[in-house]
C-alpha cells in the first residue's frame, strides 16, 4: 500500500538527474505496447498504456477480472489478470517505464539554452545534433599506443619506398644512353618522390589529427576505417555520445580545467568556468554525464494524462497518450528490425526517428522545425512534457500557485445602505448551497435525519427546519467577498452575513472603494471559511471594520464619498443670511435638543443661522443641520461648526480612529452614512440642462482672443518670432482665455445650488466639467500627446462644429485604447514586482542599525512632498535635538503623531530615521527598520509580510498611471519624456533610459564651447564658424602618470541643440554629478555616485511619477523594491567556499558560505532589474513559477540545487502554510543537506 508523504515531512527539497536505476525504481511495470483502451470493452488493454496491472485498478478495491472484489481483499495481488486489489487514486501516482533500444539524448540538455552535452564535450550544439541525428560520426576511442606503432612503421615504409624509387631511377640514370633519356629519368625520379611526400605527409596528418570527438563525415568514415580500422572507434547517434560521457573521469577533469584557468583571459576564461562548474555539480551530486542521455524513460501516471469518454463512443486522450505511442510504436519497430538484422541504412532512419520521438515526447516546442502536429488533422501543436510546465496555463501557474475551492459561489453586486460596515447580503438560495456541509450535520444531530444522502433531499425539498438551522448556523458565520482583479489585499474581506432574498450579494456602499467596486454589473465571489483557525483568522484579522486604512499609505479607506459627501454638506450648508443677519433676530435655544425639537416642528429651517447654547462653548451661532450632524460626532471631536464637504470628512474619519480607535470609528462612519442617505434624499436636490444660465461675455472673451492670435501670425510672419515661440504663444492665449471663461461660470453657478453644492462638497466632478458646458471646451490634444493650437471653441450645451468635433475625437481615442493596454502592462508588473519581493519578511525585532537615513526638510520641500510625513512612522537612527543642542527624542523612538507634533513646533530642519535600505539583515528585515505598519498605524508584526505589500501597494495603482509619453508642447524636434507605467518599469528593470544625463566621471572644473564647422566661401576658402546647433562641455581634470607626476586632462561632449545644460562655465563639479538634463543610467549611477544614492533616486524618481498622477505611495514600499534590485552578489574569487566564480548569489548564501571558512570568497554586490533579481533566486520552485521554466529546472537539476523552502511561494506549491502572518514560526536556520 502506499505510504502518503505528509506536506510537513521535509524542509526542503533537492531536484536531482535521475539515474537509470531509480527509473526503474519508481517504475511498477513495462510499457510494451502502444494500445490504450480497448474500444469494445471500456477497458484498459493489458502492457499498454493505461495497463492496470502497471499502474493500479480503474475502480476502488477490484481487479480488472473481477475475480476479488471488495475492501476486504485489500493487497492481493490477482493471480489471473496480476491487477493489485487496492484504491484507484493510485493510477495517479505509480509509474511505468519504456525501456530504448538505443540510448537517446535528452533534448533539454542538447538544446537547452547553453547545452550542458555540449558544455560537457566542448562542442558545439551544431556539431552534436548532426551526430545526434545520424548525420556525422564522431571518434568515442583511439588506441594511442597502436597510433604510434602505426606511425613509426609508416615512417619505416615511407622510408623504404623512398630508398627503393631512387635506387630504381639512379640505375636507369647511369643505363641511359642520351642526354634525352638521363632528363626524363631525373624528372620521373622527382614526380615519384615529391608524389610519395605528399601522400605520407596526408596519411601523418590524418592519423595525427585523429583524435576522441572528432567529427567526421560518412564519406570520411569510409576512408578512415579502410586505412586505420584497427587505430580507432567511432559512433554515430546518442549511443556515441553516451559513450563518451560514460568515460569521462570528473576528478581529473576538474583537475585539468583549474590548471587551465590560471592562465586563461576572459572569454575563454568563461568558457572554462561554466564548464567547471557544471563538472563540480556532477561530482558533488554524485551525478554521472551520461544519465543526460536516456536509456529508460518514465511513464507519467495515467491519471495524470487521462482519457475520457465523449458520447457518441470517441475519446478525448490527452496529448502525452500520443507522444508516448509514437514513442512505443517506432521502439517496437526498432527491436524487430534489429532482430532481422535489417541493413544499417534502415535501421539508422529508426533509430532517428526513435530519437526524435523522444525529444517530441519531452519538449516539442524546443524542435524548431520538427515539432509533431496533432494526428487529427489539425494543426495545433501537441503539447508535451516541458509544454505541461511552463507558461500561464502550466502545471506552476495554473495548478500548484492558482488553486480552485470548494465552497463558494458568484453573483452580481448591488449597494445595501442600510447595513453596517462589516455585513453583507447573502441571497438565501446561495447560503443554503455554501452551508450544506453544516446544515447535514445538523440535520443528522437532531435526528430529523439518518443519513448524508437523505439529508440532501431533505434540503432540496426546502422543508421549513432547513430555513431554520440555515438562520442559527449564519448567526456566528464569516464569509469572504473578492473582487477580480484583487489588486492589493484589501481585494477579499470578511463579513457577516444576512440572509436577503432575491439573487444578487448586497455590498456597503463604504467598501466599495477598497474592492474598486461600482454597481455597473460587477460581480463578486463569496468564499466560506471552514477549519476553526480560518474563522479566528476571518474574524479577527480579515473583518471589513478591522481594515480601515490602505496599506500603501496608512490613509483611511472608508472615507465616504459620492450622496454621503453630499448629504453632509447640505446638512451643515448655510444660506446667505447667516454672516448678515444680526444675533437680536436670530432664534436662541437652550440646549441642542431644543433646537432639533424645532426643527422637527417646522418651527426653524434646516439651513438659517440660529443661536445655540453647546455644553463647552456657551452661545454659538450655528445652523440647526450642524447640529444635528454633531449629535452622531464622538465627544472630543465636536463641535464642527463649519461647512462639511469632503477633505473635513476625511479629517474627523482619521482623528476618530487616533482618539477612539477602530470600533468607534465603525459606528461613526455607519451613523454618518445613515444620517447623510437621510438628508440628501429628503432633500429632493436636483438640477437639469435648463437651470444652466448662459454666459453672454463668452462671446467678446473669444473674438478677442481671435485677434490677438492674429497679431502673434502677423509677428511670425515678420519674422519677430521663431516657430516655437509662436506656438508657445497661441497656446498661452487660448489657456488664459479659457481660465478667464472659467472664473466668470463659476460666479453664475453659485446660484444653482444643487451643481454648485455637488461639486463644491466633492462629491462628484469638477469645475472643468461646467465650465466645458457652458463655457468652451478649449485646447486639445493630438494623438501623439502634443496640444492642437485650434481651440474647440463651442460648448456642449451649444454642441461642436464639424472640425470641432473631428479633433476633439482625437484624446478621447487615445484614452480607451490605453485603458485596455494599461491593465495587462500593470498587471505584468505587479507579477514581477510580487516576485522579487515574495521572501522580503519582517523576520526580527532590530538588527541594531545605527547609521540610518537623513532625510532634510529641504531636500523634501525641492522634491515637492512632505518632511513630517516622510519621517513619521519610522524609529530614529540617532538623537535628536532641537537648534539649542537639547535632546528632544533619544536614538530608537518611534516618531508617532506626539513626536511629529514636538518636532513640528522646535522646527527641527532634518533627521537620522532608520530605513529599509539600511538594514542589517541577509534576509527579510527587521521591525525597527521598516517602521509602523501602515495598514494599522502601529508597531509592525513579526511575520508581516512587507515586500508582498510594497508590490501590491506600488502595482494596485499602476492602472492608473498613464501610458503615454508626454510631449513637451509638440514642437517637432523635441524628444518625448517617458513617463507613467513605462518610466516605473524602465526604473525597476533598471534599464539605460531613452533620454539619458550626462554625468562626471571625475572631480573637475567645467568649461562650455560653442561647437563649430567648416564652411566654404565664394572662393572656395574654408572659414570655422561658431555652430548654434551643438554646443561643447569640456571636464578639466588631473591624473597623476606612472611617476606620480600630476598631468591635466579633459573630456569633451558635445551636447546637442535644445538640451539643457545644468552646469555653468567655471563650475567645479564632483565625480557623479548631473551635467545636462535627463534621467540617469542606474547602473552609471551606482559606479560613479555609489549604492546609497542611487537608491534614494530610484525612490525620488518612482515618487514623482506617482505623485504627478496623484496616487499617494509611502516611501518604505519603493525602498524594498530597490533593497532587493542591489541584493546579489557577483563571485570574483572563491576562497575556501564551494561557491564558484562568475557565479550570482542572494546575500544570504554568501553570508553562510563565508561564515565557516578561513579565506572567504569575494564579491561585489550587483545592480539587477527585478526580473533578473526573481530569476537569480536561490529557490529554484519560485523561479521557474516565474519565467523560463526551463532553463530554471535544467539548471537546478545538474547542479542537485535544494530548495529551502524559505520564501512564500515555495511552500504554496507544495501546499504548506506560508511562512508567515499567523503562520511565521521563526526564521528556519539552514542545515546543509549532505
Amino acid at each position: 500500500m502506499l505510504n502518503p508523504i505528509k506536506t510537513s515531512d521535509f524542509d526542503a527539497i533537492r531536484l536531482k538527474l535521475a539515474s537509470p536505476e531509480e527509473i526503474l525504481a519508481w517504475s511498477h511495470g513495462e510499457v510494451i505496447r502502444p494500445e490504450t483502451i480497448n474500444y469494445r470493452t471500456q477497458k484498459p488493454e493489458r502492457d499498454g498504456l493505461f495497463c492496470e496491472r502497471i499502474f493500479g485498478p480503474t475502480k476502488d478495491w477490484e481487479c480488472a477480472c473481477g475475480k476479488y472484489k471488495k475492501i476486504r481483499y485489500k493487497g492481493v495481488v490477482c493471480d489471473k489478470c496480476g491487477v493489485e486489489v487496492t484504491r484507484s487514486i493510485i493510477r495517479r501516482e505509480r509509474m511505468g517505464h519504456i525501456t530504448l533500444q538505443v540510448p537517446a539524448t535528452h533534448v533539454w540538455f542538447l538544446r537547452g539554452l547553453s547545452s550542458k552535452i555540449g558544455l560537457i564535450l566542448n562542442l558545439s550544439i551544431q556539431s552534436l545534433e548532426k551526430v545526434v541525428y545520424f548525420a556525422n560520426f564522431i571518434i568515442t576511442e583511439v588506441d594511442e599506443g597502436l597510433k604510434e606503432a602505426t606511425l613509426d612503421q609508416i615512417k619505416r615504409e615511407y622510408k623504404s619506398k623512398k630508398k627503393n624509387i631512387e635506387d630504381a631511377y639512379d640505375r636507369e640514370y647511369k643505363e641511359a644512353a642520351d642526354k634525352a633519356a638521363k632528363d626524363q629519368a631525373l624528372k620521373m625520379k622527382e614526380e615519384k618522390t615529391t608524389s610519395l611526400d605528399s601522400d605520407y605527409e596526408e596519411t601523418k596528418t590524418e592519423l595525427k589529427e585523429l583524435k576522441p570527438l572528432l567529427i567526421i563525415t560518412e564519406q570520411e568514415y569510409q576512408n578512415l576505417s579502410m586505412k586505420f580500422g584497427h587505430l580507432f572507434e567511432a559512433g554515430i547517434g546518442a549511443d556515441a555520445v553516451r559513450k563518451l560521457l560514460s568515460k569521462i573521469n570528473l576528478e581529473k577533469s576538474i583537475k585539468k580545467l583549474e590548471e587551465k584557468l590560471t592562465g586563461a583571459q576572459d572569454a575563454k576564461r568563461e568558457k572554462l568556468v561554466k564548464r567547471l562548474k557544471l563538472l563540480k555539480n556532477f561530482r558533488n551530486n554524485n551525478i554521472r554525464p551520461e544519465w543526460m542521455v536516456l536509456n529508460i524513460i518514465p511513464v507519467i501516471p495515467p491519471d495524470l494524462r487521462p482519457m475520457v469518454a465523449l458520447d457518441g463512443g470517441r475519446f478525448a486522450a490527452s496529448d502525452l497518450n500520443d507522444l508516448y505511442r509514437r514513442v512505443i510504436n517506432r521502439n517496437n519497430r526498432l527491436k524487430q528490425l534489429i532482430d532481422l538484422n535489417a541493413p544499417e541504412v534502415i535501421c539508422r532512419n529508426e533509430k532517428r526517428m526513435l530519437q526524435e520521438a523522444v525529444d517530441s515526447l519531452l519538449d516539442n516546442s524546443s524542435r524548431n522545425t520538427k515539432t509533431v502536429a496533432a494526428s487529427t488533422g489539425q494543426k495545433r501543436q501537441l503539447k508535451s512534457l516541458a509544454d505541461t510546465l511552463k507558461g500561464k496555463q502550466g502545471r506552476f501557474r495554473q495548478n500548484l500557485l492558482g488553486k480552485r475551492v470548494d465552497y463558494s459561489g458568484r453573483s452580481v453586486i448591488v449597494v445595501n445602505p442600510k447595513l453596517n460596515l462589516d455585513q453583507c447580503g447573502l441571497p438565501k438560495i446561495m447560503a443554503l448551497e455554501l452551508f450544506k456541509p453544516f446544515i447535514i450535520s445538523k440535520l443528522i444531530k437532531r435526528e430529523i435525519v439518518h443519513n448524508v444522502r437523505s439529508a440532501s433531499r431533505y434540503i432540496e425539498a426546502g422543508h421549513d427546519e432547513v430555513w431554520d438551522i440555515l438562520e442559527e448556523i449564519i448567526k456566528g458565520a464569516y464569509v469572504l467577498l473578492n473582487r477580480a482583479p484583487t489588486l492589493h489585499r484589501l481585494g477579499i474581506q470578511a463579513f457577516r452575513p444576512v440572509l436577503i432574498e432575491g439573487k444578487a450579494i448586497q455590498i456597503h456602499p463604504l467598501v466599495c472603494t477598497a474592492f474598486n467596486a461600482d454597481f455597473d454589473g460587477d460581480q463578486m465571489a463569496v468564499h466560506v471559511p471552514l477549519t476553526k483557525e480560518a474563522v479566528a483568522e476571518t474574524r479577527d484579522i480579515m473583518l471589513s471594520s478591522h481594515n480601515l486604512l490602505k496599506p500603501a499609505t496608512g490613509d483611511p479607506i472608508v472615507t465616504p464619498s459620492q450622496d454621503i459627501v453630499w448629504g453632509a454638506y447640505y446638512i451643515t450648508f448655510n444660506d446667505d443670511s447667516f454672516n448678515t443677519k444680526d444675533d437680536k433676530e436670530l432664534h436662541a435655544f437652550y440646549s441642542e435638543d431644543d433646537a432639533i425639537l424645532a426643527y422637527e416642528h417646522k418651527f426653524i429651517n434646516l439651513h438659517e443661522p440660529i443661536r445655540v447654547r453647546i455644553a463647552a462653548r456657551g452661545l454659538i451661532r450655528t445652523t440647526v443641520g450642524r447640529v444635528i450632524l454633531n449629535t452622531i460626532i464622538p465627544e472630543k471631536l465636536k463641535f464642527i461648526n463649519e461647512v462639511v464637504g469632503k477633505g473635513k470628512l476625511k479629517i474627523l474619519i482619521r482623528e476618530c480612529l487616533a482618539v477612539y480607535g477602530e470600533a468607534e470609528t465603525v459606528k461613526f462612519v455607519d451613523d454618518l452614512k445613515n444620517k447623510a442617505f437621510d438628508f440628501i434624499t429628503k432633500s429632493g436636490l436636483s438640477w437639469g440642462f435648463g437651470d444652466l444660465p448662459d454666459l453672454p461675455e463668452k462671446d467678446a472673451l473669444i473674438e478677442k482672443a481671435t485677434v490677438e492670435v492674429d497679431k502673434i501670425k502677423e509677428q511670425y510672419e515678420e519674422g519677430l518670432l521663431t516657430e516655437s515661440e509662436r506656438y508657445g504663444k497661441v497656446i498661452e492665449t487660448w489657456t488664459n482665455t479659457k481660465e478667464v471663461i472659467a472664473d466668470i461660470c463659476k460666479k453664475s453657478l453659485v446660484n444653482v445650488l444643487p451643481l454648485y453644492s455637488m461639486i463644491e462638497s466633492g462629491a462628484r466632478g469638477s469645475w472643468s466639467q461646467p465650465v466645458q458646458i457652458l463655457g468652451m471646451k478649449g485646447l486639445v490634444t493630438s494623438p501623439s500627446g502634443a496640444i492642437i493650437e485650434l481651440p474647440v471653441k463651442g460648448n456642449f450645451k451649444q454642441g461642436f462644429g464639424v472640425l470641432e468635433y473631428f479633433i476633439s475625437t482625437h484624446a478621447t481615442r487615445k484614452g480607451l485604447s490605453d485603458t485596455a493596454l494599461r491593465t495587462a502592462n500593470a498587471g505584468y508588473l505587479t507579477r514581477r514586482l510580487v516576485d522579487v519581493a515574495q521572501d522580503v519578511i519582517v523576520c526580527e525585532d532590530d538588527c541594531g542599525d545605527t547609521e540610518g537615513f537623513i532625510f532634510t526638510k529641504k531636500e523634501c520641500e525641492d522634491n515637492g512632498e512632505d518632511f513630517f510625513k516622510k519621517i513619521s512612522g519610522r524609529y530614529l537612527a540617532k538623537d535628536l535635538a532641537n537648534k539649542k543642542g537639547k535632546v528632544l527624542l533619544k536614538a530608537g523612538a518611534i516618531l508617532n503623531e506626539e513626536a511629529i507634533k514636538a518636532i513640528k513646533e522646535a522646527d527641527i530642519e532634518n533627521a537620522c530615521v532608520r530605513s529599509v535600505l539600511s538594514c542589517h539583515l541577509h534576509k527579510g528585515i527587521c521591525a525597527h527598520c521598516y517602521g509602523y505598519d501602515l495598514a494599522y498605524n502601529k508597531e509592525v508584526k513579526l511575520g508581516t509580510t512587507a515586500g508582498i505589500i510594497a508590490a501590491q501597494s506600488i502595482g494596485e495603482p499602476g492602472t492608473q498611471l498613464t501610458m503615454r509619453t508626454f510631449h513637451t508642447g509638440g514642437v517637432a524636434g523635441t524628444d518625448d519624456i517617458t513617463q507613467g507605467l513605462p518610466r516605473v518599469e524602465e526604473i525597476f528593470e533598471a534599464r539605460p533610459p531613452k533620454k539619458k544625463a550626462l554625468m562626471a566621471d571625475v572631480d573637475g572644473l567645467i568649461k562650455i564651447e560653442l561647437g563649430q564647422k567648416t564652411i566654404k566661401d565664394r572662393d572656395g576658402k574654408d572659414i570655422v564658424v561658431n555652430s548654434s546647433q551643438e554646443k561643447i562641455l569640456k571636464l578639466g581634470y588631473t591624473i597623476k602618470d606612472e611617476k606620480g607626476k600630476e598631468e591635466d586632462a579633459t573630456q569633451e561632449f558635445v551636447i546637442p541643440r535644445g538640451t539643457m545644460i545644468w552646469v555653468k562655465d567655471g563650475d567645479k563639479v564632483k565625480k557623479g554629478d548631473r551635467l545636462t538634463e535627463g534621467s540617469f543610467n542606474l547602473k552609471e549611477s551606482y559606479e560613479l555616485r555609489g549604492r546609497l544614492e542611487t537608491q534614494k533616486y530610484i525612490i525620488k524618481e518612482i515618487q514623482y511619477v506617482y505623485s504627478s498622477q496623484g496616487q499617494p505611495l509611502n516611501d518604505k514600499h519603493v525602498e524594498i523594491i530597490a533593497r532587493q534590485m542591489f541584493s546579489r552578489h557577483l563571485i570574483k574569487e572563491t576562497g575556501d567556499t564551494t561557491l564558484l566564480p562568475g557565479e550570482v548569489v542572494e546575500e544570504e548564501v554568501l553570508f553562510e558560505a563565508n561564515k565557516s571558512v578561513k579565506k572567504p570568497a569575494e564579491a561585489v554586490r550587483l545592480l539587477l532589474g527585478i526580473t533578473k533579481t526573481s530569476l537569480s533566486t536561490d529557490s529554484f520552485l519560485s523561479a521557474a513559477s516565474f519565467q523560463e521554466t526551463p532553463r530554471v529546472l535544467i539548471e537546478a537539476a545538474v547542479s542537485g540545487k535544494i530548495d529551502y523552502l524559505e520564501g512564500l511561494k515555495e511552500n504554496v506549491i507544495i501546499g504548506c502554510l506560508i511562512p508567515s502572518g499567523t503562520g511565521y514560526k521563526g526564521r528556519k536556520k539552514r542545515e546543509i543537506y549532505q
